[in-house]
């Protein structure tokens, strides 16, 4: 994985959604890990869409739970996963 975006805020979306349409033009393989109040952004079709050919990523459980509303269009994971997506990362953006 070239980009790790770890998403925290959902002010970010704007800017998240930027990243990757520009990430799917240069075809840069980035993933995404969302967490806290972001969580929500996992329900988004256009950043689940842009994912979907990425090599991986994970919206954190407990946060979807707390956050999250109906489905989310992104799995389900925890900070392991969290973890191992950072391990392969080149590079980590958050926001």
């Amino acid at each position: 994985m070239d980009i790790l975006f770890l998403v925290s805020q959902t002010e970010s979306a704007p800017l998240l959604r930027g990243f990757l349409r520009a990430c799917e033009r240069r075809q840069i393989q980035c993933g995404c890990f969302f967490t806290g109040p972001a969580a929500q952004l996992a329900a988004d079709p256009e950043i689940a869409a842009c994912l979907r050919a990425g090599p991986g990523s994970a919206v954190c459980e407990h946060s979807w739970e707390c956050f999250g509303q109906g489905d989310s269009l992104i799995p389900l994971g925890s900070q392991t996963e969290n973890s191992a997506m950072a391990a392969v990362a080149r590079r980590i953006v958050s926001l």
